[in-house]
Order: C-alpha cells, then structure tokens, then sequence
C-alpha cells in the first residue's frame, strides 16, 4: 500500500490501473468495492472518473412499479385443447307414436329458388296431397247445416250463411295457389258474389244472373289485369286466379236459386260425406262410405225419397272434388281452414240446383 493519496499520479487519470486490488482502510467496516465502469472504444481511462456517467447509458423505468415481492406467484397455465365437436344424436322415437307434421313455409312465385313441400315431395316420390283432416271437415258440416236450417227459415236467412261461404271461398282459392296477400283479387271475387246475390234477389232468384254476372267479372278481371305492371306470367297467373276464385264465389250462390227442400238436401249430404272423409280409414273406402253416407243423409232428409239420395250423392261428388283440390299441391293450416272448408260446398252448389230442378 502505498502513501500517495488517493487520485495521485499513477498515470491513469486519477483512477487505480486496472487489476490494482482494492484495499480497505483498517477499522472500517468492510463494504463492496463499487466496479469501474468499463471504458468505451476508442476511450481511455485519462478521463476524470464521472459518478453519473453510468446513467447516461443506462434505460430509465418511466412507468409505474409496485413491489414485485407481495405479489403471489403465477402458475402455469394448463395447456387447452380444443373441445370435440359435439354431434347432436338424433332423438329416440318412443313406439306407437305419430311422427310429427312437417311445417310449411311461404309459396313460391316466379323467380323464387325455393321449391315447394309439395315439389319437394314429388320429387322424392311421395304423395303432395295432405287433406284437410277432421276441423275443417266439421266447419263445413256446421256451415252446411247452417245452410240447409237458413234455407228452411226463408231467403234471407240462407243469404246470412252463403255469404260467409262466398267470402271464404274467394279467400281460400288465392291462398291454395300461393298468391297472398292478394286482397284486390279476393275483394274482386267476393264483389262478384255479392252482385249475382243482390241480383237474383231483385229477379226472384233467377239462375240466369248468375252467367251474367259472371261473363261480367271474367271481363273486368281482364281489364284489371292488363292494367298491372308485372310480368307477363305473373299477369296471367294472377289472371287466372281471380277468374276461378270469382267463378266459385258466384257459383255457390246456386243455393239461393234452388228450392229450399233441395238445398238441404244438398247441404246436409255435403256435411255427412265430408266428416266420413276424414275418418281415418284408406282413402278408396274413405270415398265409398262417404258418397253411402251422403246418400243415407239425402234420403233421411228428403223424406226418404230415391231422388233425394241420388241428389245427396251427386252434391256428394262435387263436395270430394273440391275437397282433393284443397288437399292438392300447396296446402297448409290456413289453405285447410278456408278452402278447405268452403270448396266442398262451393263446389255442389251448382250441382244443388240443377239436380233440384231435374229431380224435383
């Protein structure tokens, strides 16, 4: 150790020469030599030692800290894997049960991809057609023995119950062909209807109002429709809609022109055959216990009369015609509920007057 002080000429600025040991004074406490900074390229140790020139190098913490010894240790997190996907297994069909009625959407009109229930069913090779079923079946019973009890009371009553038919049958034509909510063409028919009533009622209920008033809507229909700036198919779709809906509307009101023991004849054989129709029984027994029991009904009420099973059976006929077309190509609750229930009876009251009248 020598007696220069400390800084004193070795030569090096002021500092010890590197690899100089540093020694403690005696009877200090001993403390840990503080290092030298090392020297950058290019710079020597003849510089005067800097006590602050170690933070000009160093990367200063400006955010805040907290006091990492408190803070509870993280574990590891667990590796995840990515759950299986899930296949949903198919519910388990218990014995006996029904399967349960397939839903149905919207029609379809020209341009629209999607096919109908129906499409889709012929295509796969099953039956389009789905009846009505038994709730529409007794409406039309009801409404058949409103008319037949309307028509045994007098004209006017007749007209309160044959006015519901005509309205819903109009309505019930646009909705079985897809085209709703068509309310100028069901407002167009139910006019129709109600012009041949008021008619037939000023002229003492003469059948030939009915062709007038008819060939007088099929011309109007027309008119309206060439005014219209669809398409051409859908002009003609829509065309044709109106005349048959207005045609059935008009139709129905043969009921006003017949006799009165004719009508319920007609109307009661049309409610017999149409609640037989629904039973659940195969559909070619379903159809001969139908026309049997229409007969029974015509005869029971006709004053067990031949010509009034014959007259029972053939509106009978026109009912199960009516009732095909309403199961037929797009059906639904709604279509089931209105065409359902009103194209059986519309469709015999044609039928009613002309078998009145040649029978009598």
């Amino acid at each position: 150790m020598t007696n220069q002080p400390y800084g004193g000429g070795y030569g090096y600025g002021g500092q010890e020469p590197p690899g100089t040991p540093y020694q403690q004074p005696p009877g200090t406490p001993y403390q840990q030599p503080r290092s030298q900074p090392q020297a950058w390229p290019g710079q020597g140790y003849d510089h005067a030692y800097d006590p602050y020139a170690d933070q000009q190098h160093t990367q200063q913490w400006q955010g805040q800290t907290w006091e990492t010894q408190m803070q509870p240790p993280v574990a590891a997190a667990a590796p995840v894997t990515p759950d299986p996907v899930q296949v949903p297994e198919p519910a388990p069909v218990a014995a006996g049960e029904p399967e349960p009625e397939p839903e149905y959407g919207p029609a379809t009109l020209a341009g629209n991809a999607r096919i109908t229930d129906a499409q889709r069913a012929r295509a796969e090779g099953r039956s389009p057609v789905i009846e009505p079923g038994m709730q529409p079946a007794l409406l039309t019973a009801v409404l058949g023995l409103l008319l037949a009890g309307g028509a045994a009371l007098g004209t006017y009553a007749l007209l309160v119950p044959l006015v519901v038919l005509q309205g819903v049958t109009a309505a019930g034509w646009f909705r079985l062909n897809g085209m709703w909510p068509a309310r100028q063409g069901i407002a167009l028919g139910f006019l129709g209807a109600l012009v041949a009533d008021a008619a037939m009622l000023v002229s003492d209920r003469s059948p030939g109002v009915i062709l007038g008033t008819l060939g007088v809507w099929v011309l109007l229909s027309l008119v309206l429709q060439l005014r219209s700036h669809a398409d051409p198919d859908e002009r003609m779709y829509g065309l044709m809609a109106t005349v048959v809906a207005a045609a059935l509307a008009i139709a129905a009101g043969g009921y006003l022109a017949a006799d009165a023991d004719a009508v319920a004849v007609g109307a009661v054989a049309v409610a017999a055959a149409m609640v037989v129709r629904a039973l659940p029984v195969a559909t070619a027994a379903s159809v001969v216990i139908a026309l049997a029991a229409a007969g029974g009904a015509g005869y029971a009420v006709g004053r067990m009369s031949t010509d009034a099973a014959l007259m029972g059976v053939g509106a009978a006929v026109c009912a199960l015609i009516g009732h095909r077309v309403a199961s037929y190509d797009y059906p639904s609750r709604f279509v089931h509920f209105t065409a359902g229930v009103a194209l059986p009876l519309a469709a015999a009251g044609p039928v009613v007057y002309t078998l009145g009248r040649v029978l009598g």
